[in-house]
């Protein structure tokens, strides 16, 4: 009788074993835990930003040059709040001389995590939990991944979109549908 016991355990216990071991490894495919303790920092300067000081050709002090470049403008600004994980740093929309346009990240501090996108949207930013999910409910645009989760980056807005449809900038996990945090862009 114990034979007869032991044999019809034995392939359900195999199964179990088979499906927990399956289970925990897309678990942690799914949900890359590993990320919370890992920091990527990522320092890029505004493109078209250039030291007067060094550049070849600058003039002399005190003398002004009829031709020199047009300087980046920020067009709105915005801190980011927290969301699903703390988030900090702030947040521009600049146009650049030659007329396209960037977000930039600046001094962004937040979690890292499986699937982060940069997002410009439309919808409002709201604190607290109210906030986590409304930013895929109305027009936003992707401009990339998340190039790290510390320091100061820049995203280029495609040349079709007009940036003054978006109010705001949102740090979103596309795979929980969840913002990590978002920055309401105030216009200057």
């Amino acid at each position: 009788m114990g034979r007869v016991v032991r044999a019809l355990v034995r392939p359900w216990v195999v199964g179990v074993a088979v499906v927990a071991v399956v289970g925990v490894g897309f678990g942690l495919y799914w949900f890359q835990p590993w990320k919370l303790w890992q920091d990527k920092t990522v320092q890029e300067a505004l493109p078209g930003t250039v030291d007067v000081a060094k550049s070849p050709g600058a003039a002399p002090s005190g003398e002004s040059s009829a031709s020199a470049p047009a300087r980046p403008v920020t067009l709105a600004n915005g801190e980011l709040i927290s969301h699903e994980h703390a988030t900090s740093g702030t947040v521009r929309l600049v146009r650049l001389a030659d007329g396209s346009h960037v977000v930039r990240l600046e001094n962004l501090d937040t979690s890292n995590g499986p699937d982060l996108r940069v997002w410009l949207t439309d919808a409002p930013v709201k604190e607290g939990r109210a906030g986590w999910r409304v930013f895929d409910d109305g027009q936003h645009i992707s401009l990339g991944r998340l190039k790290g989760n510390k320091g100061s980056q820049n995203y280029v807005v495609p040349e079709d979109i007009d940036p003054a449809r978006f109010n705001s900038v949102t740090i979103w996990c596309d795979r929980f549908d969840v913002s990590f945090g978002a920055a309401e862009l105030a216009r200057t």
